[in-house]
């Protein structure tokens, strides 16, 4: 595995570092292994890795949930990874369980976009943390630093988890790991989606690309239209990252 020339990581150290992290957590909590979700993207191929290389009872479950992307190439390179570094893989459909929910909830309120887009990622972390309860593991994050600057995640969703080994990663960094790790190389290139439609990208949702949030968390540049979008993000999602609201 030869290291990236022009990154400023040395990614073997970081493996390491990593994977000892993940290996004293599930010693020190006393869990029979770790759960996450494996959405055929990034950052769960690099947390599978990672968590896969602390502990051998590491689960990878994939969650296609009405998106046609998500029984298609989610779930193709989802399986990739899984088959390249020895991951235990599962699979469960969430269509159905999205649907009820929508009709139960239809009856309730009136679901707009952003309360519809949400109901997959939440059924997920649901479905993760039931399997975690069942079978005493510990349930991985896999959101990285710029989605999290972005407020790009759902809370109580893919925003929920018991540890993340890649948090302080930035979307650039992680792509560099995979690279050095050898990863699929249609991971490695794939545009970053949360797939929850045919077509659907972070970035266009986002209207900035991660190269240009990268460069603005790690330096402050930025045009005056990207350092707009990234702070406008910022601003607006603050309450995702400072979590529960308790009176004192």
């Amino acid at each position: 595995m030869e290291q990236e020339m022009n990154s400023m990581r040395n990614y073997q150290e970081e493996f390491e570092n990593r994977v000892a992290f993940i290996r004293d957590l599930v010693q020190n909590s006393g869990v029979a292994g770790i759960v996450f979700g494996n959405s055929g993207g990034k950052d769960s191929a690099l947390v599978g890795i990672l968590c896969k290389a602390a502990c051998e009872n590491t689960l990878g479950i994939i969650m296609p949930c009405a998106s046609k992307r998500n029984f298609g190439e989610d779930r193709t390179d989802g399986l990739a990874v899984a088959e390249q570094f020895g991951i235990e893989t599962r699979l469960i459909d969430l269509t159905e369980q999205r649907e009820v929910a929508m009709k139960a909830l239809g009856d309730l309120t009136e679901l707009n976009a952003p309360a519809i887009s949400n109901l997959a990622p939440r059924l997920r972390m649901m479905t993760l943390y039931a399997v975690a309860a069942a079978e005493n593991r510990l349930v991985a994050g896999t959101g990285n630093r710029s989605e999290r600057h972005m407020g790009y995640f759902t809370k109580w969703g893919d925003g929920a988890c018991d540890f993340n080994p890649i948090a302080d990663l930035t979307a650039t960094e992680v792509f560099e790991f995979l690279r050095y790790l050898n990863a699929p190389q249609n991971i490695v290139e794939k545009a970053p989606s949360a797939g929850l439609f045919e077509g659907q990208t972070d970035e266009a949702d986002m209207g900035v690309t991660y190269a240009a949030i990268d460069r603005y968390i790690e330096t402050g540049e930025a045009t005056d239209h990207d350092r707009e979008i990234i702070d406008r993000y910022h601003r607006r999602s603050e309450h995702k990252r400072q979590g529960t609201a308790f009176f004192k």
